[in-house]
C-alpha cells in the first residue's frame, strides 16, 4: 500500500499467526524498515515485487527493535550485502539471548552483527533526513524513526492504535514506556505507522490516540 509517494506499507493482517508490519523508504537509497519473521517474509516479498524490487534493490535494512517477529528476515538481507542497523543496546539485547535464538530460530547471531548503530539524533541517507528518537519501554533499544518533511512517525512497538507494545518481556519498563510516548506526541505527525495493526492518519486522530493512551491506558502499563 502507497501512504505517501515514497513511503509503502506492507500490513500484516493475518489473525492466526504473529508478524509485524513492513515499511519501504522508496528514495535514492531504499530503505527497508522492520523486515518481520524469516519464514513470513514472503508477505514482504511480494510487496517488493510488485514494486518491481527484490532484496537486493534495498540500502539499508533498519529495525526498530531486536525482537523476532521484526529482526529475523533481517538475515536475508545480510547475506545479499546490504547494510543494517539497529540501536546499541539491542544488539546487546542480541548477544545477551544469543543461545536462546540460535537454539530457536537456528540463526546464527554473528550473522545480525550490524554495520552501525542507529542512535537518538539525525541521520542522512542520501539526501533523505531520517530523526531518531530513542524510546526504551518495549525493549531496552526500541527506537522510532520520523521523517520531518513527509511528516510520516515510524513506531515499531512502542505506540498503536489504542495500544502500546508490551513490556513484560526481558528489558521492558513501564515506567519508561510512557516516558518515550510522551517524547513524541509533539511532533508535527500526518501518518503514525506502527509496527502492528492499523496506521493512523491526520493531526487530530493522531493525537486522539495520545490522549487515550493517557486516560486509558498508561494506568495499566
Amino acid at each position: 500500500m502507497k501512504v505517501i509517494a515514497n513511503v509503502h506499507a506492507f500490513f500484516w493482517e493475518s489473525m492466526t499467526e504473529n508478524n509485524c508490519n513492513t515499511y519501504l523508504i522508496d528514495g535514492k537509497k531504499k530503505i527497508l524498515i522492520d523486515p518481520g519473521h524469516l519464514h513470513l517474509f514472503d508477505h514482504v516479498a511480494r510487496g517488493l515485487s510488485a514494486l518491481n524490487l527484490d532484496k537486493g534493490d534495498i540500502h539499508l535494512v533498519i529495525c526498530t527493535h531486536a525482537h523476532q517477529d521484526h529482526l529475523e528476515a533481517a538475515t536475508l538481507f545480510r547475506k545479499a550485502g546490504v547494510l543494517f542497523t539497529v540501536h546499541e543496546n539491542e544488539w546487546k539485547l542480541i548477544q545477551s539471548m544469543s543461545h536462546f535464538i540460535e537454539a530457536s530460530y537456528g540463526i546464527s547471531v554473528d550473522a545480525l552483527a550490524p554495520d552501525f548503530f542507529l542512535a537518538k539524533g539525525d541521520l542522512n541517507v542520501d539526501g533523505l533526513d531520517i530523526r531518531v528518537f530513542h524510546t526504551p519501554g518495549h525493549s531496552p533499544g526500541s527506537v522510532c524513526l520520523y521523517l520531518p518533511a513527509e511528516k510520516v512517525l515510524f513506531t515499531g512497538d512502542l505506540i498503536f492504535k489504542e495500544g502500546l507494545g508490551r513490556t513484560d518481556l526481558p528489558g521492558g519498563d513501564s515506567a519508561q514506556i510512557k516516558e518515550s510516548v510522551r517524547q513524541l506526541q509533539d511532533l508535527d505527525v500526518e501518518y503514525l505507522l506502527p509496527g502492528h495493526g492499523e496506521m493512523l492518519t491526520g493531526k487530530n486522530e493522531i493525537q486522539d490516540n495520545y490522549g487515550f493512551l493517557e486516560r486509558y491506558v498508561f494506568a495499566y502499563v
